[in-house]
């Protein structure tokens, strides 16, 4: 019975040090320290740490397939396209000439700003390119290339 108890001292004794407290506190410069042991002669906090969020491997093997399967479903449904639905594939058509010109557009435009830069303006008339050039861009990169 005596070597029971001293093992569970033991046990006990030697697993509390493993979960260590983290203190906080900031020196006189404001520059903040942790620590695991509270600072002497100093205002500090102690620090909440939150257990780590895990996700079984075997979920997120699950959700990877159900996730795939969703875009191997959207891909076939985009892909379809059925032979007696002429009308459909004329608008589609016009609607990637459409986008085709939106791009060739948005491209011009962003070459001809670009030249203009190359010429040199001053600080406002650059800026003013500089934030068109921001813009067609992010354009640019929203309709044609994210797509």
């Amino acid at each position: 019975m005596p070597r029971i108890m001293a093992a569970a001292v033991l046990i006990f004794v030697f697993s509390s040090s493993v979960v260590a407290d983290i203190y906080t506190w900031t020196d006189v410069s404001g520059v903040v320290h942790f620590t695991d042991s509270p600072p002497p002669n100093k205002r500090y906090q102690p620090v909440e740490v939150a257990a780590p969020i895990t996700v079984p491997m075997a979920n997120n093997l699950h959700q990877q397939k159900r996730v795939s399967g969703i875009r191997e479903q959207v891909k076939d449904m985009l892909s379809t396209d059925r032979k007696g639905d002429a009308s459909r594939r004329k608008s589609k058509a016009k609607a990637v000439a459409k986008q085709k010109k939106t791009c060739a557009n948005y491209r011009r435009k962003l070459a001809q700003v670009q030249s203009q830069l190359r010429a040199g303006y001053g600080n406002s008339k650059g800026n003013s390119l500089r934030s068109k050039r921001r813009n067609l861009g992010q354009a640019l990169g929203r309709e044609c290339i994210l797509r």
